[in-house]
Parts: C-alpha cells; sequence; structure tokens
C-alpha cells in the first residue's frame, strides 16, 4: 500500500474532526501515522474515554468508530488554526457539540489538543486531548444548541466568535467563559 501524500497541520487537523464528526474512519489514515498513539485527559465525568490507545486501529476505534456509535449532529471547532507550514507541535483549544443516539441529550464541552506531528509527512504521530469540561444537557435545548454551533465557521472558529452566540443555558456560561478566555 502506498504511502499518503505530505499533509500540513491545518490538513491533518480538519481531516481529523471531518473522519471524528461525520462518522468517517476511512479518512483516518490520511490524518494520522500507522503507529500513532492517542492519550486522553479526562477532567468530567459527564463522558468517558479509555486513557490511551496506540496504533491507527485503536485511535480510530476510540475517535470515530465508538464515539460515532454514540454520538450524532457533532461539530467540533478548533479555536485556532496553524499556519500553512509543516509543523511538528502545536496546542489548540477546541469546543464540540453532539447529541447522542439513545434519548438525544446534548453534550457540549471544550478543552485543549497537543498534537506531534510527523517529520516525514506530517501526519499525526501523537493526539493528547484534554477534556477540560463536557456539558450534560437535556434533549429540549438540542435546536438551541444545534443552531448555534452550525452558525459558527467550521471547523476553524475563534473563541471570542463562538462565545458571542452561546445560547442563554445557564449550563453554558463556563463554556462561554472559557471561548472568551481563549483569545
Amino acid at each position: 500500500m502506498s504511502r499518503p501524500a505530505a499533509i500540513t497541520a491545518a490538513d491533518a487537523i480538519s481531516t481529523y474532526i471531518l473522519a471524528k464528526d461525520g462518522n468517517r474512519p476511512q479518512l483516518m489514515t490520511r490524518a494520522f501515522a500507522d503507529d500513532c498513539e492517542l492519550e486522553m485527559i479526562v477532567k468530567t465525568d459527564a463522558i468517558s474515554f479509555p486513557s490511551a490507545a496506540k496504533g491507527l486501529d485503536q485511535v480510530t476505534q476510540v475517535l470515530v468508530t465508538g464515539f460515532g456509535e454514540q454520538y450524532e449532529n457533532v461539530r467540533t471547532f478548533c479555536l485556532s488554526r496553524p499556519g500553512a507550514d509543516h509543523l511538528p507541535h502545536l496546542r489548540c483549544d477546541w469546543l464540540v457539540g453532539m447529541s447522542a443516539r439513545q434519548g438525544g441529550a446534548v453534550r457540549v464541552g471544550c478543552g485543549r489538543y497537543d498534537w506531534h506531528f510527523g517529520s516525514g509527512d506530517g501526519r499525526v504521530t501523537k493526539l493528547v486531548i484534554e477534556i477540560e469540561a463536557m456539558y450534560l444537557l437535556p434533549a429540549e435545548t438540542s435546536e438551541s444548541v444545534m443552531r448555534w454551533l452550525a452558525a459558527l465557521p467550521y471547523p476553524w472558529c475563534a473563541g471570542v466568535q463562538a462565545s458571542a452566540a452561546v445560547p442563554d443555558i445557564d449550563a453554558l456560561q463556563p463554556i462561554a467563559h472559557f471561548l472568551v478566555s481563549r483569545n
């Protein structure tokens, strides 16, 4: 099998987001190295993930396939965009919203990505995902949350822009504060 062409950090990240949000595991080979590693730092009880995964198959199972079995209407935003060059490392904050396939409950969360890219082809060799906060909202909030997320530029959005239209839901105030503090 031929190796994928070189990829920029921005392309690797946006390809990952398309794979995860759209439940398209086949896209992961373009963004991640075969021997990639995943580390999860979860600071909330509102969602659970394994603490680590190794190799493209395991990472894809955790981040795309398994995730897609539980959630739909996923929208992930990186709050800063890397330049067009090939980077060895990048940290960026993120925002995500989604609904549960079972029952429709909404989750909105935020945290940090710590990306490590290969020196050869630029694919992701290691990803550390820190889930700072995740808020569980009733299904009745889905329309206003999804309307907010759908109006944001995807997948790159400045925190101040995302914070400007956060729905008036008490549980989302910490998310709004996170977004404003990241500019």
